[in-house]
């Protein structure tokens, strides 16, 4: 059925379906591991401190903290010590610029119909807004960005190429997005990207599909609190990381009521402690797997990914 539709999708290197074989992904990150540990909504310096603290005392490693309140909403001091703490850590940290269409003046993204806008940015002079969030984050040590606006990150990696923003700093497109199939995170990898979150419940095979249209790292949940829907996917861990290598796996935000919300020192805790439930799955039921150990060059993984998804592109 759809045999044409089926094989012009084909033709371009896209999927003709679902996978629902759940083939193995052959590829890796260029340190060749095949998974990192990212944790969301990390809103303070304080909770990732605590975070990263009860990380050493379980004795796992997070690869990656993403903030997701607004660069513009914490003072230098705080992004200053943020930055430092990761680096002396060994994890890559993502911030997230602001303002978005949440902290604007918007009536629609506080109805019913907000959730169409997202987190999306309302007018130039926002787009302009979010650019100079970026450079002040640039400014203070910051080299990962999570975006939330398609326009957004065609311009910042645009802004990237052109040496208007160091070629050094990242781009990873949040779940926010709605990304949801393979063409649209391909298109996402075109525009620039980085690694690109899918929406956070897609099935296995969904997953699979989109792993066959790009090769950048996927960002893949494995909980989410109940405001996102609330599911725990621990024990599909394992075979989420071996289709979709390389994946960040988001985890510990089924400790939290919502995303975006400032989180505790006692929220760092869990946080660390669902972490570690899910290395534990992936280590008991897919042993072969490699996590990429702390001080690894993030920028040169994705860069090296872009060029192997240009030469699949052109291929």
């Amino acid at each position: 059925m759809f045999d044409l539709t089926r094989q012009y999708l084909q033709k371009l290197g896209l999927p003709g379906e679902d996978k629902n074989n759940l083939p193995s992904s052959k590829l890796t990150f260029t340190d060749g591991a095949n998974f990192r540990i990212e944790i969301p909504t990390v809103n303070t310096l304080e909770a990732a401190r605590a975070l990263l603290q009860e990380a050493e005392l379980l004795g796992i490693t997070i690869n990656r903290l993403t903030e997701t309140y607004g660069i513009f909403r914490h003072t230098r001091r705080e992004i200053q010590d943020w930055v430092n703490l990761c680096r002396d850590y060994g994890c890559q940290l993502v911030m997230s610029p602001g303002p978005r269409a949440t902290y604007d003046t918007s009536a629609t993204v506080q109805s019913s119909q907000g959730v169409r806008i997202g987190y999306r940015l309302r007018g130039q002079e926002q787009v302009i807004r979010a650019i100079e969030d970026v450079k002040r984050g640039v400014e203070l040590g910051i080299k990962g960005f999570l975006i939330y606006d398609e326009g957004m990150l065609w311009l910042v990696a645009r802004m990237r190429q052109d040496g208007e923003l160091p070629p050094d700093i990242s781009f990873k497109v949040s779940a926010h997005c709605g990304n949801a199939n393979p063409v649209s995170v391909r298109l996402m990898a075109e525009f620039g990207a980085d690694s690109v979150n899918p929406v956070r419940d897609l099935q296995l095979p969904m997953i699979a599909a989109i792993r066959e249209a790009v090769s950048i790292p996927l960002d893949c949940h494995t909980d989410n609190p109940p405001a996102s829907g609330g599911f725990i996917r621990s024990y599909e861990a394992p075979e989420i990381v071996r289709i979709a290598a390389p994946v960040y796996l988001k985890t510990g935000n089924s400790v939290i009521s919502s995303h975006g919300q400032l989180t505790s020192v006692d929220d760092g805790k869990q946080m660390a402690r669902q972490a570690s439930i899910i290395v534990e799955m992936v280590e008991r039921y897919y042993p072969e797997a490699i996590q990429s150990p702390r001080q690894i060059n993030f920028e040169t993984d994705w860069s090296t990914s872009n060029l192997k998804l240009a030469q699949q592109v052109k291929g």
